[in-house]
């Protein structure tokens, strides 16, 4: 592993200089803004210093491997919380039928929700507001309609993004939910499609190759693009941008279980006051997790939640349970890696069709 210092006037022009001796897949280590001599001091100008490392081949081939080591074990967690959910579900339905005894079509709509990898605490409460409301006596294809319109309810949506003058909206959330991609997609659609003058902000300097990536999608789009690093930094970009209709802010990923990086992005934002925030979440990972990234984010105040990557969820069942137990809307779903394709505004009556029929990902865009 080596350590290298750069100096330049301003952070983008240090960036390409780490970007230029280390590769796209430098870190950085640190960012530091520092008067030059007596001139500096009496006229406040300032340099940029950055400090970047690059891991020696061994290590980078390590992490390379580790990133699909990750997604593989993520996907197998999924499985693995699948078949879990249809074991307790079993065991609860023994244990019910044998006190209870449900009716045929409440028990036929129990399973139903399982195989929907619906986890089996929320099946049990959809079965029994269905009951509840409609009474021992209805018939299978009533029960399962009851228990589908609550589904449905259950997904609130926010509508799309609202444009105005000077009007930002954060992407905020775990490392490799694919916020820069979904940034690029939603500018990409606001530009094009609806003429809309949008620019775009990124604090995300952790990464040396996520800045080059949103640069290249800012370049084909034809976008101002600001990089910053400090709340200070924001601000002033926040200045420069504000005469646009539209200003999206690409984050760096943050671990849900730590709270000093959670808490520095609650002050990063509290300095700008975006219009809105939305918690980017993947659908490739099981109910517990999502919960508890959701409860952790919560000082970061989101106002709404962005699901990505369905296209490559095992099933969707698992966003019922977020749903019911989150406050916030859902916004957007993405369904592949295609700008500005593969996203769509959130709804709830084809995300319902998606979660009980599986159909094709796609046709949520459709």
């Amino acid at each position: 592993m080596s350590i290298k210092t750069f100096k330049a006037r301003t952070l983008p022009e240090a960036l390409a200089m780490v970007r230029r001796e280390l590769g796209p897949e430098a870190t950085v280590l640190h960012a530091r803004h520092y008067n030059r001599g007596w001139w500096g001091r009496l006229t406040g100008s300032h340099q940029v210093e950055i400090a970047a490392r690059l891991e020696e081949r061994v290590e980078s081939e390590f992490d390379y491997r580790s990133k699909y080591r990750d997604d593989f074990k993520n996907r197998v967690t999924a499985q693995l919380d699948e078949l879990e959910a249809k074991v307790e579900a079993l065991q609860t339905c023994a244990t019910a039928t044998s006190t209870h005894r449900l009716p045929p079509a409440y028990f036929s709509a129990y399973t139903w929700l399982i195989d929907a990898d619906i986890q089996q605490d929320v099946a049990r409460e959809l079965v029994a507001e269905a009951r509840d409301a409609l009474g021992d006596a209805a018939d299978r294809h009533t029960v399962r309609h009851d228990i589908q319109q609550s589904i449905e309810q259950s997904f609130r949506t926010s509508g799309p993004i609202q444009v105005g003058r000077g009007r930002l909206v954060a992407l905020i959330g775990p490392t490799g939910v694919g916020k820069t991609t979904t940034i690029a997609k939603l500018a990409a659609n606001f530009r094009l499609r609806d003429r809309r003058r949008v620019g775009l902000i990124t604090v995300d300097t952790y990464r040396v190759a996520a800045v080059e990536q949103l640069r290249t999608y800012a370049d084909i789009i034809d976008l101002p693009m600001e990089v910053v690093s400090t709340p200070d930094e924001l601000s002033q970009a926040m200045q420069r941008l504000g005469g646009l209709d539209l200003i999206l802010m690409d984050t760096a990923g943050r671990s849900p279980r730590d709270e000093v990086k959670v808490k520095e992005l609650n002050t990063l934002l509290a300095s700008v006051r975006p219009h809105e925030v939305h918690l980017v979440l993947s659908a490739t990972v099981g109910a517990k997790n999502l919960l508890t990234t959701m409860d952790n984010f919560r000082p970061v105040r989101p106002t709404s939640l962005l699901v990505t990557k369905l296209d490559e969820a095992i099933s969707l069942g698992h966003l019922v349970s977020a749903a019911r137990r989150s406050e916030l809307p859902l916004s957007y779903l993405t369904h592949g890696q295609n700008v500005p394709d593969d996203i769509a505004v959130a709804d709830a009556e084809r995300l319902t069709q998606s979660v009980l029929m599986e159909p094709k990902i796609q046709e949520l865009g459709a």
